[in-house]
């Protein structure tokens, strides 16, 4: 379980960033984008995949958290 680091870049879009594989890929899709529920399934403009247990409300970005890799 990889801790990652999501921000927005400058474009606006999501950026994920695994520190320990030097791994930067935005982030094309999340499963859930709601302020009542946020994350599940993220799929990165690599294709890889990964699973973040979804969050009560939205986060304030940037932050760190851990995901599975799926």
């Amino acid at each position: 379980m990889p801790s990652v680091m999501l921000r927005r870049n400058d474009n606006g879009q999501l950026s994920f960033y695994v520190a320990k594989k030097d791994l930067e890929e935005t982030i094309t899709h999340i499963e859930f984008e709601a302020e009542d529920k946020w994350g599940g399934e993220i799929e990165l403009s690599d294709g890889s995949k990964y699973y973040l247990e979804p969050l009560d409300v939205a986060p304030k970005l940037p932050i760190t958290l851990r995901v599975k890799r799926l």
